[in-house]
């Protein structure tokens, strides 16, 4: 067994192998304060042949008993991946998939095990340091290691490795992962923070990710074992000269087609001409592959060399140009807001839909239970490409979504001022290239359209790069030729004041900071004229909420007074929500919120809520309603939950032989507050002719209504019933 540990942060982390999973091509236990991951990498025993890319898995968990709980429902085992680790097993590929050599082919896996979570420190980043030692420790050719971070401004402080309430209060949340030469991925969220910030957060990350970088090589010189081999490379093509001679002029008229389904179609006939050309001569299955990825290889320095060296690019424009942009709001009329936002042939349908807290999303994962307010999904069907396919989601939704929901969650307002549950959906209808940054486009539009108080509008842009070595070109609003062809995918979504979101990629080893600034430079032109797009159609938030959306009241009360508003066993909240078709919730704090799908029902519930708060007054008039008889008496409900006694003998000017001569049960009569004695019981009288003048009215003063039902059945009137609603 062999150790090696290092300082990062607040803690130190400690990676350990020779103690588990010892028959596993490679496995690190790593430990980070009270939370730990074990992290495996395998592969198969025998090459695929022809096999053009890397067969790489990872497959991150999180055990339930890590943090101490067993898992909820009815099933009590974990089950498929949450979301969570999906992002997790996106955060571990993305650096590490470049790094290994297609002439390995053969099945890889990494599956970084969750064992042990303080609920302090995240250990998701452990798990990326962990999955990268146990490849490099292993026999799996590998050119690493990678180092990751996360990176944490807190008051104007970075901070590394920060705990999760630090994260919580942060203006800026990066991981950022990279090998001894260079960054190779930064992923993370913001509130809108400049760029200036961002930079210096990618260098605070850059002196740690070498630390860590050197202690993985520091335990392989200690244990690592001799690397497998590479699969030979196949003799070279007798006649690649010829292929590209007869290919490469046909590719620089195809990769230049405008329209994206008429330049596919053109690059394929090119593809399919040079093999039919050249079939007598290939012969052999192994000799056409060669042809194939030959073929791919001059399509893709065609389309580079352009690039670099004529700035013109697959449909024409300059390296800064954005495509032609339309934004429509308002598109469909049953929900809640809408917006169809196009950029080129991407093109992203958002629908926003409100709710109450009773649509929240309920989170239970090892990092303790919580409520989302705020979903994003993201849906990315086969026809927006023009092709068959599942319908579902995958690995890519979820991780476009999550995109998306950091670059919107920053300008979403507070709960308590708008107490909403709110589920953006987006559904990509046509893409070529950076659909999730169409997303973050449409999902603005769309809020704003629905009267969601937004702080700023947010746009999104996706960056390309093409470098050769010595020189580069940064692209702006990338096609989806591009993302394949080039060195780098860089999301950047913003307000006019600053970063959101931003997610980097790179096919290379290494980005420069040159690259990096000018990069987000770019972005940041990109995104203000986006932004200038989609002010044309709206700019802010609409006044009011859409009709069909529910209406929120939420106002305080006295928290000792919240039980007297849910009566016994629940019964006068129940009786009032039923009455007004609404759903109330009550917090501990004395917040009172009202659901309704109607505004007025709102305000009578309220205004019900309300009167149960209300002081009874000696010499105040209130309408009431006869509840129970007795021989000396009634008792009569005068405010809500609240009954008085009326005497018989306050009930009229003569003398009366029995209640039932004047009173009926159910019957609605106006009475008065005559005494409240020292234990708050309450007497009345019933206002009759002739009755003493100067009192005050919280209600009708007419004398005692014809018996019978509410509704005015048996000959009731309904008339001062309406009037009592009224009041």
């Amino acid at each position: 067994m062999q150790t090696v540990t290092i300082r990062i942060g607040e803690q130190d982390l400690v990676l350990e192998t020779g103690r588990m999973a010892k028959q596993a091509n490679g496995a690190i236990f790593a430990t980070y304060a009270g939370s730990a991951v074990l992290a495996t990498a395998t592969c198969s025993d025998e090459p695929r042949e022809g096999l053009d890319f890397v067969p790489l898995s990872v497959e991150y968990n999180e055990k339930y008993y890590a943090a101490g709980k067993i898992p909820g429902g009815f099933l009590k085992r974990e089950g498929r991946p949450k979301d969570k680790e999906v992002l997790v097993c996106r955060l571990i590929d993305r650096p590490m998939r470049p790094l290994f050599s297609k002439k390995f082919m053969r099945e890889l896996q990494i599956v970084p095990t969750t064992v042990s979570a303080d609920r302090v420190n995240p250990p998701d980043v452990v798990a990326m340091v962990a999955a990268s030692t146990a490849v490099h420790i292993s026999d799996i050719p590998f050119d690493g290691p990678v180092g990751a971070v996360r990176v944490c401004s807190v008051q104007g402080e970075l901070i590394i490795n920060p705990t999760f309430d630090q994260i919580a209060e942060s203006e800026l949340e990066i991981i950022v992962a990279g090998t001894k030469d260079g960054i190779t991925m930064v992923e993370g969220g913001a509130r809108e923070v400049g760029e200036e910030l961002m930079l210096a957060a990618i260098d605070k990350a850059r002196e740690v990710i070498l630390d860590i970088c050197r202690a993985q090589d520091e335990l392989r010189d200690l244990i690592g074992k001799e690397k497998l081999p590479l699969v030979a490379d196949p003799p070279p093509l007798a006649i690649a000269d010829d292929i590209r001679a007869f290919a490469k002029p046909l590719y620089e008229e195809a990769c230049f087609v405008k329209e994206k389904m008429a330049r596919q179609k053109a690059v394929k006939a090119v593809k399919e001409k040079s093999l039919e050309h050249f079939a007598e001569a290939l012969g052999e299955e192994l000799h056409l592959q060669q042809a194939k990825s030959l073929l791919g290889d001059i399509q893709q320095e065609v389309v580079r060399h352009s690039i670099l060296e004529k700035k013109y690019r697959n449909d024409g424009r300059s390296l800064e140009d954005i495509r032609p942009i339309t934004c429509e709001t308002n598109i469909l009329p049953r929900t809640h807001g809408s917006a169809l936002f196009t950029r080129g042939e991407t093109q992203a349908l958002a629908v926003i839909t409100l709710g109450t807290m009773y649509d929240e999303q309920i989170m239970d994962d090892i990092d303790g239970d919580r409520r989302e307010n705020f979903m994003l999904h993201y849906n990315f069907p086969p026809f927006s490409v023009g092709e068959t396919g599942r319908l579902g989601t995958g690995r890519r939704e979820i991780g476009h979504g999550h995109l998306a929901h950091r670059a919107l969650e920053g300008v979403l307002p507070k709960k308590e001022a708008f107490p909403y549950t709110l589920r953006l959906v987006s559904e990509i209808l046509e893409s070529n290239g950076s659909s999730s940054m169409a997303t973050v486009c449409a999902g603005s539009l769309a809020m704003m359209s629905a009267g969601v108080p937004i702080k700023k509008p947010v746009a999104g842009i996706a960056m390309g790069l093409v470098t050769d070595g010595d020189s580069f070109a940064v692209l702006s609003d990338i096609l989806g030729d591009e993302d394949h062809l080039g060195d780098m995918d860089f999301k950047v979504t913003g307000t006019e004041e600053g970063i959101t979101a931003f997610q980097m990629d790179i096919k290379i080893k290494n980005v420069t900071p040159e690259i990096m600034k000018a990069a987000l430079d770019q972005a940041r032109r990109g995104r203000m004229h986006i932004l200038e797009k989609m002010a044309e159609e709206i700019n802010s938030p609409q006044d009011e909420l859409s009709e069909h959306a529910p209406r929120i009241i939420t106002f305080k009360v006295d928290p000792d007074e919240i039980g007297l508003l849910i009566g016994s066993g629940g019964k006068t909240v129940k009786a009032i929500s039923e009455k007004f078709g609404v759903q109330v919730n009550f917090e501990d704090s004395g917040s009172v919120t009202i659901y309704s799908k109607d505004k007025a029902a709102a305000d009578q519930a309220k205004a019900a809520f309300e009167q149960l708060l209300v002081e009874p007054e000696i010499g105040v008039v209130y309408p009431g309603i006869v509840k129970r008889i007795t021989d000396f008496g009634a008792f009569i409900e005068f405010l809500p939950s609240r009954e008085g006694l009326c005497h018989i003998s306050k009930m009229s000017a003569q003398r009366i032989n029995s209640v039932e001569d004047v009173l009926s049960m159910g019957q609605e009569v106006d009475v008065k507050i005559v005494e409240i004695d020292k234990m708050g019981r309450v007497n009345l009288s019933l206002i009759y002719e002739g009755m003493s003048e100067g009192s005050s009215s919280h209600g009708s003063d007419r004398g005692p209504r014809p018996s019978g039902n509410r509704g005015g059945r048996d000959g009731g009137s309904r008339g001062g019933n309406r009037d009592r609603d009224r009041r």
